[in-house]
Formats: structure tokens, sequence, C-alpha cells
């Protein structure tokens, strides 16, 4: 479905994706994780066939974007990061309007229509002004609207950003029913319980480069351990660090890190390494130990630094 070579897009001097290699399979759920400025946008936008190629190789349903982007955006749908639809415009006159710029005709776009408001659960909402809805209803009418003209490619950037969590899992649900239809999805994500609820396969991206890709089982395989012990030592009042505490356990997990609050130890046993932490004498003032999480793999590899 979709296919790149040693893509690369520059902006001037800068060059935002530096050659990267993507395979996307029908019918799969793939994701693009990184931190910003990764490079995820600069490939959602060549791959929406709205962004021209810098260099390498792409081809989008077996098209070309830089002669064919017409024909490729009459088979795929985009959605935004950001709800765009008309607030003025009722939410049947939303995706009838957007029906129509697809040149599909009056009868079929009102029966579309109508199965789509019934696919997002929005029918008894079918005449409220955008305006009145609330921000999980206006997320699903975004996706509603990219599903108008029966995409083979759904292209989502943060589908779920400032939703609740009530809100997410139904938008989660409706991605599910596409994908089960057989619609290929390609989504952005800065949420990694959404990366590995959603994707089959996803690419870490940093600085522009792809540092990992597979499954969210196999990158957690490969880059952590089976379990984290989280230990958060009593630290005094005019401040102190978890270092020292983390030179004495450093040698029952396969890695420590030391954070400002606490430290995390990656291990395939987390309650057996707590009880080691205890013979030692050393009394964590709170302990949780969890199963290692993609969120453990993507921090690895880009780092906790804050990227503005």
């Amino acid at each position: 479905m979709i296919r790149a070579v040693g893509l690369r897009k520059r902006f001037g001097d800068f060059e935002a994706v530096r050659g990267i290699d993507v395979d996307v399979r029908r019918g799969e759920s793939f994701g693009f994780l990184g931190p910003n400025g990764a490079g995820k946008s600069s490939t959602m936008r060549m791959v929406a066939a709205v962004s021209p190629v810098t260099e390498g190789e792409l081809r989008i349903l077996g098209m070309d974007p830089a002669t064919d982007g017409p024909a490729i955006r009459a088979r795929i749908g985009v959605c935004p990061q950001d709800d765009t639809v008309d607030t003025e415009l009722s939410v049947r006159e939303n995706l009838y309007i957007y029906g129509r710029y697809f040149g599909l005709p009056r009868k079929e776009v009102r029966a579309r229509v109508d199965e789509l408001l019934e696919f997002v659960q929005l029918t008894e909402k079918a005449n409220a002004v955008v305006d009145d809805l609330s921000g999980g209803m206006k997320r699903r009418l975004t996706i509603a609207r990219s599903l108008v003209n029966r995409p083979e490619i759904l292209l989502l950037d943060e589908p779920t950003t400032g939703l609740d969590p009530q809100a997410r899992h139904v938008v989660w649900e409706r991605l599910f029913a596409l994908k089960q239809q057989g619609v290929t999805l390609v989504l952005t994500t800065h949420y990694m319980d959404e990366a590995e609820q959603l994707t089959d396969r996803l690419v870490v991206m940093d600085k522009g480069l792809i540092v990992a890709e597979g499954s969210p089982l196999s990158l957690i395989a490969e880059h952590s351990t089976r379990e984290v012990a989280e230990l958060r030592f009593p630290v005094p009042p005019e401040g102190g660090s978890h270092a020292p505490m983390a030179a004495q356990v450093e040698d029952l997990a396969d890695r420590v890190e030391v954070l400002p609050d606490r430290l995390l130890l990656y291990t395939d046993d987390g309650e057996e390494c707590v009880a080691k932490v205890h013979e030692r004498g050393l009394e964590p003032a709170a302990t949780l130990v969890r199963r290692s999480s993609l969120e453990d793999v993507f921090l690895r590899l880009t780092g906790r630094t804050l990227v503005d």
C-alpha cells in the first residue's frame, strides 16, 4: 500500500526526514512514533501526497505522488490532528458537503452520510450544530468525514489528542472496526498505550531517522525486559539524589535508571528483584512492579530530554 525507499525531506538547509525505508501492507495498522521534530509529520504529509518528496522513492497504492497526486488523494482519507470541521454547519451538512467535494452523486452521498453517522455513533446528533458537540463527538465527526470517499488508506495524525479516556476508547473501537473492514491505517500518536492497542507494526523515529521497527511486543522484547520495578526511597527535605541507592542495587537488574523521584530496575522478575532489595536491608518508601511497556522502549531510544 505504501512503499518508501531512501525517503528524504528538506526545508532549505534543514533535513526533516533523512533517508527512511517504509513498507505498509494492505489491511494492517502501522504507526509512526517519535518526539517532536522527529520527522513524523513531514513523512505523513509526503504520504498524503500534499508535500513533494525531496529525494528517494515513494509509492502510494502503486502510484507516484509527484505525478499522480489527485488520483492518490481520491483513494485515501486524512484525519488531521486538529478538528477542521465547519462549526456553523450541522453534523450532517459537514459530511454531505465534503462528500460532494469528491464528486459523489447526491443520492449516494446522502446514503453514505447516514451510514457514517451510524458508524461513529452520531445519528442522534445529525442535525446538531458542530459548536454544540463535545470534543469526543467532534473527533468522531472528523474521522467520519475522512471516510466519506471509502478510502483504502486512512491517515490519522494524533487521532485522540485531548480526549478523555472514555472518548479515546470509543475512537479506538471505531478504528479497530475499520481495520476489520480491510482499511489500512497509518497513524502518528504520542500515547504509547494507543500505539500498543492499535498498531500491528510501528517505527520509532528520532531526528529524521528510523531507530527501531517491529510490532509493539517485539520492540519491548528487544529493547526492554519483561518487568520493571519502581523504587522510591525517602529523600531528605533539603533535597538529594537516588544515585547512591542505585549503586547498591545495580547488580540486581539488567539495567537501572535513576530518575529524580525514583529508581527503575529493569528485570525479568520484578517481585524477586524487590525481595532482594529488602534482603539487603534497604527499605523503599514505595514500590511498584509493572510489565515493561512501549513507553520504556520509546524513552530508551529517544531519551527523556524535552524537545521543543
